[in-house]
């Protein structure tokens, strides 16, 4: 579940119902997936970021329409092989 809060900012949802805030750093286009890399927003400078990789999927409403969702990803090789390319990317950019 996906809530817009600001331009950079959003409201995750987890499986337990607690709302998390989250600063997206990043969007990436790969193997035909839309992955999206998220850190806290209360992060402090002294902690290390934890980023968070989330994909988009779709799934039916009640009234039988698409709608984009964020998902986590569950697959641990995929999610490393997204992290990595993410933060590979990242540097290239800075």
């Amino acid at each position: 579940m996906k809530e817009s809060y600001g331009n950079d900012f959003v409201v995750l949802v987890d499986e337990d119902g607690k709302e998390v805030e989250f600063e997206h750093v990043y969007t990436l286009e790969h193997n035909g997936e839309v992955y999206m890399a998220f850190i806290p927003a209360e992060l402090n400078l002294e902690e290390q970021a934890e980023v968070v990789i989330m994909k988009i999927d779709e799934e039916k409403n009640a009234e039988g329409e698409t709608e984009e969702i964020l998902v986590a990803v569950e697959d641990d090789e995929e999610a490393d092989e997204v992290y990595d390319i993410i933060m590979q990317k990242m540097e290239e950019d800075e």
